[in-house]
């Protein structure tokens, strides 16, 4: 059974630090591109970062580049999200997603190019 856990999310002042974890089972995760999205309250889920199968391709929405940092650990089956200079309007609901998929272009930017989401891990920014 595939499945993606995600954690390290919580409350952080602005300027703070967070790193969040997706753990992922059923499945070897370095043969996946893996995403991160996030959703705010009354918004569309959002692409933030994604990494290539090998890990040595990345991608970053404009609002996070050179403040995130997307890695994976294929030993642990596991990818990273490193938040740094947190910001109020980067509060919302943090999704990993895994894509069976070679990423062409811009798709690995939208949801429909992935297969598998987690649940979600709450990141909240007070300012």
């Amino acid at each position: 059974q595939v499945q993606l856990v995600e954690s390290g999310g919580g409350l952080v002042q602005a300027g703070g630090s967070l790193r969040l974890s997706c753990a992922a089972s059923g499945f070897t995760s370095s043969t996946y591109a893996m995403g991160w999205f996030r959703q705010a309250p009354g918004k569309e889920r959002e692409f933030v970062a994604r990494i290539s199968r090998g890990g040595s391709r990345t991608d970053y929405t404009d609002s996070v580049k050179g403040r995130f940092t997307i890695s994976r650990d294929s030993a642990k089956n596991t990818v990273y999200l490193l938040m740094n200079s947190l910001k109020p309007e980067d509060t919302a609901v943090y999704y990993c997603a895994a894509a069976n998929s070679v990423g062409v272009g811009a798709a690995p930017r939208f949801t429909t190019f992935y297969d598998y989401w987690g649940q979600g891990t709450q990141v909240t920014v007070s300012s």
